[in-house]
């Protein structure tokens, strides 16, 4: 069989089950074709897809200006490592650090990987900068949190499925409770050594939880009276998904109206990825003001394929139509129109008891238990009804669309969705 020959969807399936790690668990659908707010199966119906790749297909499928940045760099340069300079990184990282208004932007692939890089900028601040002793350095997280799977990313999951047979796990993190100032400003008034606070938003991969009015103003606020950094993991949350730029307000693109009354938050380190590139290719970020950034010195981190030239030219194609486009400004009154939409429904119904989210990232809870199977039954439906959405933590479905969406075609994914919904009601 030819490496390009077309197969049906069971051969497909089949031939993943038979010469893949089973590490994920995909919904019965293989896609080979996408547009806009658009795929196609390899039988060719069409879907709507209400996932998004995880907010990394914020800009749509395969959107014409970011694929024809990749394809261009492409023909032209596309690595050299970062043993000498290319023509298109400095010209990414102006863009980028002038869009996010910060001094600096260390370039890496994907958003575990960002992570990790703030975790050592972070630590190597506090050693240096704060004066905390060599390898005591602490680090608050929050339960239930979703930053990646390396080995110290899980060391800090709650997610028992994340965690065993995985350790030694790697030291240094101390676990709060989201969404509780109280337990964070007692993290740090008891804890002498902490040098950061990294924090989502929101808890995308949890259930799409949002925190409190003001939570993340006040963490801040926290956070610079006990000298800890501010760390914001927007891989999921960043470039326009919630209505805003920025999850965080730091420098919001939409209409100052669209703010209103939401405090203005800028993290000291940013954490960003999935659509730093619009789903095109691997490409991630991690920004931060010269005090921060400085202690990173040749020789301390690196990446041979981060900051490459294609990534360069790809992550400032997707900015640009971020902000051409107005996805901020979209995200933000199609999600006023889901959630609004979504209410109706709940309230004649008794299946879904609560819709929650910003922007275009939303989520519905089912009236179920976590371990049962309606919501996975739910997704399965939708899509025999030409609509792509994935269930997480049981009895939680996460609605993703990408941000390019119109308001039709949103009235009709609504439709698709509550008589869907109709279906399972008992």
């Amino acid at each position: 069989m030819s490496v390009l020959e077309q197969i049906n969807s069971e051969d497909a399936i089949a031939l993943e089950d038979t010469h893949g790690a089973h590490n994920y668990h995909p919904l019965p659908v293989v896609l080979n074709r996408g547009e806009g707010v658009y795929v196609w199966d390899v039988e060719g119906k069409k879907y709507y897809d209400f996932l998004s790749a995880y907010s990394a297909v914020n800009q749509g499928h395969c959107h014409p200006k970011i694929v024809g940045a990749m394809t261009e760099q492409a023909r032209t340069l596309t690595l050299t490592s970062r043993a000498f300079y290319n023509d298109r990184l400095g010209q990414f990282e102006k863009y980028a650090t002038e869009t996010f208004h910060f001094d600096k932007l260390l370039p890496m692939n994907t958003g575990a990987e960002a992570v990790e890089t703030a975790l050592k900028i972070c630590r190597k601040w506090a050693y240096e900068k704060k004066g905390i002793p060599e390898n005591q350095a602490q680090i608050v997280v929050c339960t239930n949190n979703f930053h990646g799977r390396t080995t110290t990313i899980i060391s800090f999951s709650n997610d028992p499925i994340a965690r065993k047979n995985f350790g030694p796990y790697t030291e240094g993190f101390l676990k709060i409770e989201y969404d509780n100032l109280n337990a964070l400003e007692e993290a740090l008034e008891n804890n002498k050594n902490v040098a950061g606070f990294l924090v989502e938003p929101i808890q995308g991969e949890a259930g799409v939880f949002v925190p409190s009015e003001g939570y993340l103003k006040s963490a801040k606020d926290l956070c610079e009276k006990h000298n800890v950094l501010f760390i914001a993991d927007e891989v999921q949350t960043g470039i326009a998904r919630t209505g805003r730029l920025l999850a965080t307000c730091g420098n919001c693109s939409c209409p100052d109206k669209h703010c209103s009354g939401t405090p203005e938050v800028k993290p000291d380190i940013l954490i960003l990825g999935k659509a730093l590139s619009g789903g095109a290719y691997p490409v991630s970020a991690v920004l931060a003001n010269d005090p921060i950034m400085g202690v990173i010195r040749p020789g301390n981190h690196g990446s041979t394929f981060g900051g490459n030239p294609i990534a360069a030219a790809v992550g400032m194609a997707a900015l640009a139509v971020v902000k051409d486009e107005k996805l901020a400004q979209n995200a933000f009154e199609l999600g006023e129109l889901f959630r609004q939409e979504m209410n109706h429904f709940i309230s004649t119904c008794n299946l879904v008891t609560k819709v929650r989210g910003k922007g275009l990232l939303n989520a519905i809870l089912i009236n179920d238990t976590e371990d049962s199977s309606t919501a996975w039954d739910i997704c399965m439906a939708l899509k025999e009804n030409g609509l792509l959405a994935k269930p997480t933590h049981g009895n939680i479905i996460r609605f993703a669309p990408p941000l390019v969406m119109t308001r039709g075609q949103l009235l009709d994914c609504i439709r698709i969705i509550t008589d869907t919904l109709r279906q399972f009601e008992k």
